[in-house]
């Protein structure tokens, strides 16, 4: 008589999909990896992980949720704010210049970083927390938003300031690439920029 193995069995808790969910009110998608819908609670900078680290020491740890995946970098910001970022960067005269900055909105998904305080390292090569997000805390009131947007905490930092941050680190990172003919990138240690 052939054995049949039978196929994995769903954690108890619901894995990490179970945890954006239930602990944050985040949406998800199934599947290896668990991925988070943008635009719906939160929308999503899109930055090299050199030009990151720039922003996290410009703009310090109120920067709201931020994740990395390989060499990109990826800051939560208030739903919503993947419309207003083109605008900004002409307003900011950044238009005309070709940066490596991009948003997530609407209908966009992102990977999820395995839980903090899960064992383990999750995916080899997967995102993580650099600053994970609290559970039982609105995450909205502490994202970076425009100030007259009715999402936009006092706590929170000034969306045009980080967008203002982010350009002009990711032009330097650009420039310093240039110049030394490689990636300015580096691997970098989640520990590095957990808040504390």
């Amino acid at each position: 008589m052939p054995f049949s193995v039978p196929p994995p069995r769903t954690p108890l808790d619901g894995g990490p999909a179970g945890w954006y969910e239930d602990q944050l009110g985040w949406a998800t998608v199934a599947g290896p990896p668990v991925q988070l819908v943008t635009g719906l609670r939160f929308d999503v900078l899109d930055l090299p992980a050199a030009a990151g680290r720039g922003v996290l020491r410009r703009v310090g740890p109120a920067t709201g949720p931020v994740a990395l995946l390989g060499r990109r970098m990826r800051l939560l910001v208030a739903a919503g704010s993947a419309e207003e970022l083109p605008g900004l960067l002409d307003w900011l005269e950044w238009g005309g210049i070709s940066l490596d900055l991009a948003a997530l909105g609407a209908d966009g998904r992102m990977a999820a970083p395995l839980p903090p305080g899960r064992g383990g390292s999750g995916t080899p090569g997967g995102a993580v927390w650099l600053r994970a997000p609290a559970p039982g805390r609105e995450v909205e009131s502490s994202l970076p938003a425009l100030r007259s947007a009715p999402w936009g905490g006092a706590a929170a930092p000034c969306l045009v300031r980080l967008v203002a941050a982010a350009a002009a680190e990711c032009h330097r990172v650009r420039l310093l690439s240039a110049r030394t003919g490689g990636p300015a990138a580096q691997q970098l240690s989640p520990q590095r920029f957990a808040s504390s």
